[in-house]
């Protein structure tokens, strides 16, 4: 068997000016190294697929050192592989496999980059949320973190969290709601006794008599109080002319000078009495004075009048003694009384 290349024309040097007709051979011609240039084509292709590959491969961080996160939960309905886990919303964690333990429990397996891990600790909670609206997801809390780090390989129990499981749950509430509010608002119920109260109430109050008729129960009752109220009003307006009377005779001027303006003129001549007495008693001090003074010379002449008394007494003892003894040596004396003079 001949080989291709060898029954190929040499190649020619290409025509300068219009091209040939398109029946001409010149467009017959068959490409110089075709097979060469096809193989390279493919190899660059082939390369590009798998540079874009490795590229997208590195973008998802397959790469990327990781540390495995075991998280344990009894169902496992809305997570699937490849979801998100966040950490104050960014993502920090991909789920890599989703397997059913041997004592029924669900293990999602997510992968944490080494860079992502610091943001785990050991007391890290995490939480599997099911919304209404939109899908499921996997969230992580550390609220200390200066605990240590969470280890990998670490299992840790997920909280879940489906808004839809409460969903009868509400419904039930709803229809038992409804179902008082249909006993309360039915005829006969308390609340339509109320509503009729209130009714009975505001019809009293826009009826004669109003407050006084709903607080004393009849209308006999109300119009009594009426009638002591005016009555009340009558006697306020008569003390009020009282009081204008009593404040013109207390505290009246002029021609109808009252009680106040005769006690101040009582007052003022008072004042003038004990300006009067002040004086009197100024006197009464000097003469006081002199007083004293006289009463000391009448001391010291009582007290020369007492020594010139004993003299006397002493006198009349020796006299009273010289006559005893003339008495003793007269004989016939018959009165020996000394009568002083």
């Amino acid at each position: 068997m001949t080989d291709p290349q060898q029954e190929r024309p040499e190649p020619r040097e290409p025509v300068q000016g219009p091209l040939p007709p398109m029946g001409s051979d010149e467009l017959l011609r068959p490409v110089a190294h075709l097979e060469r240039k096809a193989v390279a084509m493919l190899l660059f292709t082939m390369l590009l697929i798998v540079g874009a590959a490795i590229y997208l491969m590195y973008a998802r961080g397959v790469f990327e050192p990781t540390q495995r996160l075991i998280l344990t939960a009894d169902d496992s309905q809305g997570v699937s592989v490849g979801m998100d886990m966040t950490f104050q919303g960014f993502p920090i964690g991909r789920v890599r496999k989703i397997e059913l333990a041997d004592n029924a429990e669900v293990h999602i397996l997510i992968d944490v980059p080494k860079k992502e891990a610091h943001w785990l600790r050991s007391t890290s909670v995490f939480t599997l949320v099911s919304g209404i609206v939109g899908g499921t997801t996997i969230k992580a809390y550390s609220g200390i973190l200066t605990d240590p780090q969470l280890e990998d390989g670490a299992t840790r129990p997920v909280l879940r969290g489906d808004a839809t499981a409460e969903i009868p749950q509400l419904v039930a509430q709803a229809r038992e709601l409804l179902e008082n509010l249909n006993a309360m608002t039915s005829q006969g119920s308390a609340l339509g006794g109320v509503v009729e109260n209130v009714r009975t109430l505001t019809e009293s109050l826009n009826g004669p008599g109003g407050a006084l008729k709903v607080l004393t129960g009849n209308e006999a009752d109300s119009k009594k109080i009426a009638l002591t109220l005016d009555r009340v009003n009558q006697l306020l307006a008569r003390l009020d002319g009282v009081v204008v009377k009593a404040d013109k005779q207390v505290f009246g001027a002029g021609k109808d000078a009252g009680l106040v303006q005769d006690v101040r003129g009582a007052v003022l001549q008072l004042n003038g009495l004990l300006t009067d007495t002040r004086k009197s008693l100024t006197k009464i001090d000097a003469v006081l004075v002199e007083a004293q003074g006289i009463a000391a010379n009448a001391n010291e002449a009582t007290t020369d009048l007492g020594a010139l008394r004993g003299e006397v007494e002493a006198n009349l003892r020796k006299v009273e003694s010289l006559l005893s003894d003339i008495n003793r040596k007269w004989p016939f004396a018959k009165d020996s009384e000394l009568k002083l003079p």
